[in-house]
């Protein structure tokens, strides 16, 4: 039988992209929880967004934290299972399509999982505000496809506001996803081996929960359990169960929704590497559970080294 002596856990996060300073944050908290059950781990900050030449799959369980691009749109995952690592979460295809909002919400339209209206465009050619407007309503959310963190997050309202977003600086991202504005409650549900765990009610004390509100202490009140009733509650662990399987995530994910004063709800994105920092939202849903953030680091882990114990290279 093997033990933690046998292999070694390498918990990854930096790399370059928008997000690198919180994916070190997630990387070192997450490093600190896994050595109270497994001594033999190891963080790595990544200054490139490309593996270390000195990793070895028959020795070390790759466990990535990096938030944004390279972490979440499926490069380290290809990178991992081309040098046949096991590792911790979901695997490069289903990141590939949860990176993508507009591709994702296909997907979840397709298992009957309820989403908001929206039109998908790029950088360079945006389409017109009237158009929007015709299809979405005048209030709109503008947001890059495939960034994750509230990264270039625009609220604008009526046909002169949007044009503006539309005409303005759109170099964060080059593809772009416009949604109907959902007036609701913010919440997000945490999944583990594809079973939802607590629901989290997100309330930002101004404003809306954008960077800044998402990784300032004290900025945002959050409620875990939310306070919604046991019907809202099941149907919306329900779904989010089906979305897992329809976006094939494995190991965890965290999925974001609206719910309405009507009680109807709309799913908005997935998150296929969640924060795991003190603000972060996994954390919060675990707990509803029962699960400290010592047993959580735990659990994310833990099919990542069964794959390894089972030999199954890349996986």
């Amino acid at each position: 039988m093997m033990n933690c002596q046998d292999f070694k856990i390498v918990v990854l996060c930096g790399a370059q992209s928008p997000e690198r300073e919180v994916s070190i944050r997630s990387g070192k908290a997450c490093a600190e929880s896994l050595r109270l059950r497994f001594p033999e781990t190891e963080l790595r900050v990544l200054e490139e967004n490309s593996l270390p030449a000195d990793l070895d799959p028959n020795r070390d369980i790759i466990f990535p934290v990096i938030h944004g691009d390279y972490g979440e749109d499926g490069g380290i995952q290809r990178d991992l299972e081309a040098r046949g690592f096991a590792y911790a979460g979901c695997d490069a295809a289903s990141s590939e399509v949860c990176i993508d909002k507009a591709i994702t919400k296909e997907r979840l339209r397709e298992c009957g999982v309820p989403v908001a209206d929206d039109v998908s465009f790029y950088a360079d050619c945006p389409p017109s505000a009237s158009s929007l407007v015709a299809r979405l309503g005048e209030a709109v959310v503008v947001k890059p496809a495939d960034k994750g963190s509230s990264v270039g997050l625009f609220l604008p309202t009526g046909e002169a506001e949007i044009q503006r977003v539309l005409d303005g600086d759109l170099s964060a991202a080059k593809k772009w996803i416009a949604e109907s504005r959902l007036v609701g409650r913010e919440l997000t549900v945490g999944l583990l081996g594809g079973k939802a765990m607590g629901i989290v009610e997100i309330r930002p004390k101004a404003g809306v929960y954008d960077f800044t509100n998402k990784y300032t202490s004290g900025n945002t009140d959050y409620l875990f359990p939310a306070p919604i009733d046991a019907e809202s509650t099941e149907k919306i662990k329900a779904a989010a169960e089906r979305l897992f399987k329809a976006c094939a995530c494995r190991d965890f994910a965290r999925a974001d929704v609206i719910l309405q004063a009507d009680a109807s709800f709309y799913f908005l994105e997935v998150n296929t590497m969640p924060g795991l920092t003190a603000t972060s939202l996994l954390p919060k849903s675990a707990s509803c559970i029962g699960l400290d953030f010592e047993a959580l680091t735990a659990a994310m882990i833990a099919p990542a080294i069964e794959r390894f114990r089972s030999g199954f290279a890349g996986a």
